[in-house]
C-alpha cells in the first residue's frame, strides 16, 4: 500500500467546525489538492451527509466519492458547493514578501 494511502488513514479527524475549517486552511497552504480533499472529506463526517448532499445539490455517493481517500479531484464548483453546504467560505488573500508572476502594465 503506497504510504500516501497510510498517512491519509492515520490524520486526526476535526471534532469541531472551527477545527475543520483550521484542516482545510492548513491543507490549502500547502497547495495538494490530495490533502484538501482529505480535509474537506473529513469535514464532512461532522455533518448529516444527506442534509450535505440536498443542500449542495449534490448526491451522497458524489460527494464521498469526490473527498475519499484517493479523490477523483473534484471540480471547484462541486468543492464550492459542499464548502457552501457546510457554512464555509473561501478566502483570498496576498502574500506578503512572495515573488509573483508581474502583471501587465498599461
Amino acid at each position: 500500500m503506497p504510504k500516501k494511502s497510510i498517512r491519509c488513514l492515520t490524520r486526526p479527524q476535526p471534532a469541531s467546525r472551527r477545527a475543520a475549517a483550521d484542516l482545510i486552511n492548513e491543507a490549502l497552504k500547502k497547495s495538494d489538492v490530495a490533502e484538501i480533499c482529505h480535509a474537506i472529506g473529513a469535514a464532512t463526517h461532522l455533518y448529516n451527509i444527506s442534509h450535505l448532499a440536498e443542500k449542495s445539490g449534490i448526491a451522497r455517493t458524489s460527494i464521498h466519492r469526490a473527498f475519499a481517500r484517493d479523490p477523483q479531484k473534484p471540480n471547484f464548483m462541486t468543492i464550492f458547493r459542499v464548502l457552501d453546504a457546510m457554512g464555509f467560505q473561501l478566502h483570498v488573500t496576498m502574500r506578503r514578501n512572495e515573488g509573483a508572476v508581474r502583471l501587465k502594465s498599461g
